[in-house]
């Protein structure tokens, strides 16, 4: 059995497929949003609202419009 450990093992593992599909994407995470960013999470925001989650019973969720009148997935 060899004699290295774990550890090491593991580092030199990582170390190769660093070498093949290079070091995880860091940035910073407290910028200004862009107006596309801002523009985007609002369009988003807005499509949420228009769904509404119900929960059964059993526990099980699933989404239906917030319209009363549109008994389509209902």
């Amino acid at each position: 059995m060899s004699d290295e450990r774990f550890v090491h093992r593991l580092m030199r593992f990582t170390g190769r497929l660093r070498a093949i599909f290079g070091p995880a994407a860091s940035g910073p995470l407290d910028h200004e949003m862009t107006p596309e960013n801002k523009a985007l999470l609002t369009a988003q925001q807005a499509a949420t609202e228009q769904w509404e989650t119900v929960t059964r019973a059993d526990g099980t969720t699933y989404l239906v419009p917030r319209d009363p009148n549109d008994q389509s997935l209902r």
